[in-house]
């Protein structure tokens, strides 16, 4: 990427493309590209979208500039027609899909992009970078905030992905029910809340733990965390309640049986008269250690590694294909990997109660509607033009109510179909 341009985040067969639909006619030909899973990641029984809205931001500043164009034809990739092309496009069609915070299934169309061939193809790569990094740490966060059954949970992977990676993991693990973040870039671009104290190198910069704790408190009062585990547990409790009293916000645990740790810690802070003071655990946490604590005592948890790489699942396997040309659906037929034809409409079914039970995707035409059912799909780019599109809160309290509508079932960490079936109804 040069000069802050999304444009070279795409792949090289992307233009070459091109190249060729503009010798031979068809760069114009009107196309409709679907994003969607075949499967969901193994143990997965949902998907939550994320990233629609980076997406959006980076499609309008879609544009090739002319050091980007001249290194393109220095190495051949395109030639002069296509180098011309490039240096005027902007994406002039329409992108529609699934709301951010939605949940989603196999077959699932998340996302259409409608245009040209050439206007819509470009945009491939980077659509499947945003989405399915974004929608993978979303999924993961979820089930964690679901494991944390109430309880707050931090996010705080920076320091195990890439940089930009790291901004983006945050916003989606934001929407999905994430209290704040440890990542100031994040706070700053997006409006997270972020938190963050001491490490333990804080600790051992100083003679001893209670000047550490002193140094602390003295910086940022007693609503603060101390980290108490950098010697020894009980003892850096102590020293904690000794230097800041009884009213402490908190402690934070990092490594060690967590389990145990959380009952005993509680048992001493109590002790001590600190009845009120929190404990944080952290280290390595995924949804299942989250889910392993529920009886513990343990007040707020803080997860990054598993949550910036979608916990066993780093992509969500999404899928960018062509579906429509000159309004005909077209189907790739490869063992495997097969697709239905035809731009698709979908709505989610649900009982009287609210509790989902299908969804239904129609092909080139649109569901008999019925008592109950919500469209799943929205525009968010008419013309080459964004629409407004809902805060990023919102797109956590519509997460939050997609998971209260899936069958109990759904929510479970073990293996499992997906939450509700989809039923596709090719074009006839």
């Amino acid at each position: 990427m040069t000069n802050g341009h999304p444009a070279f985040l795409t792949d090289h067969y992307e233009l070459t493309m091109i190249s060729a639909a503009l010798k031979d006619g068809t760069a114009d030909r009107p196309c409709v590209f679907e994003v969607f899973a075949r499967r969901l990641p193994a143990g997965r029984r949902y998907g939550v979208v994320a990233g629609t809205a980076r997406l959006v931001e980076l499609v309008r500043d879609f544009r090739f500039d002319e050091d980007e164009i001249r290194y393109l034809r220095d190495r051949r990739v395109v030639d002069a027609a296509t180098a011309d092309w490039l240096a005027n496009y902007r994406f002039r069609g329409d992108i529609d899909g699934y709301a951010e915070g939605e949940l989603f299934f196999p077959g699932s169309p998340i996302l259409t992009v409608s245009g040209t061939f050439a206007e819509a193809v470009v945009l491939e790569t980077l659509a499947l970078s945003v989405l399915n990094h974004d929608c993978a740490v979303a999924a993961a966060a979820a089930r964690m905030v679901t494991a944390a059954r109430g309880r707050g949970v931090i996010e705080m992977g920076s320091r195990r992905t890439h940089e930009e990676a790291a901004v983006a993991a945050t916003r989606a693990a934001y929407l999905a029910g994430f209290a704040s973040t440890s990542n100031l870039a994040a706070g700053l671009r997006y409006g997270i809340p972020t938190a963050g104290t001491a490490a333990h190198a804080f600790t051992l910069l100083h003679d001893d733990e209670p000047a550490a704790f002193a140094s602390q408190v003295a910086a940022l009062g007693k609503n603060t965390t101390l980290l108490v585990d950098t010697y020894d547990i009980a003892q850096g409790i102590r020293n904690a309640i000794a230097v800041a009293g009884p009213d402490l916000a908190a402690i934070r645990i990092d490594s060690g049986d967590l389990s145990v740790l959380a009952q005993q810690s509680r048992e001493l802070l109590d002790s001590l008269g600190a009845t009120e003071t929190k404990i944080i655990v952290s280290g390595d946490l995924d949804e299942y250690s989250i889910a392993a604590l529920a009886a513990e005592p343990v007040d707020m948890y803080g997860a990054g590694t598993s949550v910036v790489t979608g916990s066993g699942a780093p992509t969500a396997g999404l899928v960018y294909k062509l579906v429509e040309v000159d309004g005909r659906p077209v189907v790739k037929r490869s063992e495997n990997k097969a697709t239905v034809g035809g731009r698709k409409v979908a709505v989610r079914r649900h009982k009287p109660t609210g509790t989902a039970i299908e969804e239904i995707v129609v092909s080139q035409g649109v569901p008999d509607r019925r008592t109950g059912d919500r469209l799943l799909q929205r525009s968010y780019v008419v013309a080459g033009e964004p629409v407004e599109l809902p805060t990023l809160e919102a797109s956590r309290e519509h997460l939050r109510q997609g998971l209260i509508s899936i069958p109990w079932e759904g929510l479970k960490l073990s293996a499992g179909d997906p939450a509700i079936p989809v039923s596709v109804v090719p074009a006839s």
